[in-house]
């Protein structure tokens, strides 16, 4: 199927015109009611592994209902994982039916991949200029969404010293408490936990840092320490695994939501800072191309980009935003402190690509643990 017969000639012809990289307020504003017109005639919108926690995509989600009431968002497995993502749309080729995703959220090194498949299609949002041009692709099939930092998310009722660094994690009084967010062979979040470890440890982004990472997973695991169980709110609330390695806005958001009940830490490791980005792309069988063309508009917005920053996501947009002065004051009072995110590395796709390729076949030889 190629992407020419999933939409009207209308509908294509709007979508060249939308995807130019430079408009003018009023070409774009009348561009963008062709596309909410075009968009509820579909009256669906398909997404998937969007829990409500994450990033602050409840209120993401809300606002485009609200602005959008005849679209319906039907989500799907709002716990999946980026692999997840692709294989719903490599197993739905040839469905319109709802367990079709019409957009993807995933990790960065999951979106060359896609590309590659044939599994997206190119699109550019009005606002495109401003999202820096490493992290998005030259012709529109993958662009950067949000970024956070690697981090620590502790139970203070069960940990009473707080790790600041990855090599606490082996120590005796963390024994059955270390957990991660999904299984490193498919969740983009594991996966750069471990190549996180593995810097800490004198390993290089890339397949170095993956190596050293597994390495330091299979001495957690063998010390007793690692708990095979996905961590979130309630594992980390419930002591399933009290001390989680994620992003910072999710634990900051679980933080927040578990207000103090139980407190918990949230605490960047001293040693290895390391950045990861996600990246939106649309579905090259999307049924709904116009509804998944408006989403990505909405996120891209100014309100779409500061619903993420309220859930301490930094956008893609966030250094023009902040440059133009269109980033609330109290929203900025709220973030971690700035020196977390100075000395973030951020791997470049080619390092991303290796260190996924070496965790993923690795993981099952040198840790040999499932992760539930």
């Amino acid at each position: 199927m190629t992407r020419s017969t999933l939409k009207k000639t209308g509908a294509a012809l709007l979508s060249a015109m939308l995807a130019t990289t430079a408009f003018s307020g009023v070409s774009h504003a009348a561009g963008l009611d062709e596309l909410a017109a075009a968009a509820k005639k579909e009256g669906q919108l398909t997404v998937i592994a969007l829990p409500h926690d994450w990033c602050n995509y409840g209120e993401v989600i809300s606002s485009f209902k609200a602005k959008y009431p005849e679209i319906t968002i039907n989500e799907l497995n709002p716990d999946g994982s980026s692999g997840d993502e692709l294989e719903a749309i490599r197993a739905n080729k040839g469905n319109t039916g709802p367990q079709a995703p019409d957009v993807i959220d995933v990790g960065l090194a999951f979106g060359p991949q896609a590309k590659a498949e044939g599994l997206v299609q190119p699109y550019k949002v009005a606002t495109w200029d401003e999202i820096p041009a490493d992290i998005k692709d030259a012709d529109g099939y993958w662009f950067a969404d949000y970024y956070g930092v690697m981090a620590f998310g502790v139970n203070k009722d069960l940990v009473k010293t707080t790790p600041t660094d990855w090599k606490d994690l082996l120590k005796p009084e963390y024994a059955n408490s270390v957990g991660l967010t999904g299984d490193p062979r498919a969740s983009a979040q594991a996966i750069l936990a471990i190549m996180s470890a593995g810097i800490a440890h004198g390993g290089k982004p890339g397949d170095s840092g993956a190596a050293k990472g597994l390495e330091f997973f299979a001495e957690l695991n063998k010390a007793g320490n690692f708990v095979p169980v996905a961590g979130k709110t309630a594992t980390i609330a419930q002591g399933q695994t009290p001390i989680v390695a994620a992003w910072d806005y999710n634990l900051l958001s679980w933080r927040d939501n578990l207000n103090g009940n139980p407190p918990m830490d949230v605490i960047v490791p001293a040693s290895s800072s390391l950045a990861g980005v996600y990246v939106q792309a649309i579905s090259a069988y999307a049924p709904h191309p116009n509804a998944a063309k408006l989403w990505l508009e909405h996120l891209y917005s100014d309100e779409g980009q500061i619903a993420w920053l309220k859930g301490y996501c930094h956008p893609a947009r966030f250094t023009s935003m902040a440059a133009a002065g269109k980033i609330p004051k109290d929203l900025l009072d709220k973030l971690p402190p700035a020196e977390a995110y100075e000395k973030a590395i951020f791997p470049t796709i080619e390092q991303l690509e290796m260190n996924k390729k070496t965790v993923t076949e690795g993981w099952d030889k040198v840790v040999g643990v499932s992760v539930n």
